[in-house]
């Protein structure tokens, strides 16, 4: 069973960069597609998957952070990485890593992204 922990949040103002990293504790390498998710904290928002990175290194990203965000995977580390650049308060949100579509067990705790104006 796959189990993932994701780091690399923290505050940062407007225009700043953060990287985060989801270490799995399993294998990911038969996995196809691993993405990076974003809860906000406003009243009714949903959990928005924001980008995609497939086994083979086709990556695919939600357009309000097309240009910005990059998503990456290293099978051998067993880790996905979000370079995130240009932040925006908008961006602000926790964020989680979990397959593509989600795979109910392997949601975490995820990682706090705060970016301040």
């Amino acid at each position: 069973q796959v189990q993932l922990v994701e780091s690399g949040g923290g505050l940062v103002q407007a225009g700043g960069s953060l990287k985060l990293s989801c270490a799995a504790s399993g294998s990911i390498f038969k996995i196809n597609a691993m993405g990076w998710y974003r809860q906000r904290q406003a009243p009714g928002k949903q959990r928005e998957l924001v980008a995609v990175v497939t086994s083979g290194g086709s990556t695919n990203y939600a357009d309000p952070v097309k240009g910005r965000f990059t998503i990456s995977r290293d099978n051998a580390k067993n880790t996905v990485y979000l370079q995130m650049n240009s932040l925006k308060p908008e961006d602000t949100a926790v964020y989680y890593c979990n397959a593509v579509p989600p795979t109910l067990a392997y949601w975490a705790k995820g990682t706090q992204v705060t970016v301040s104006s």
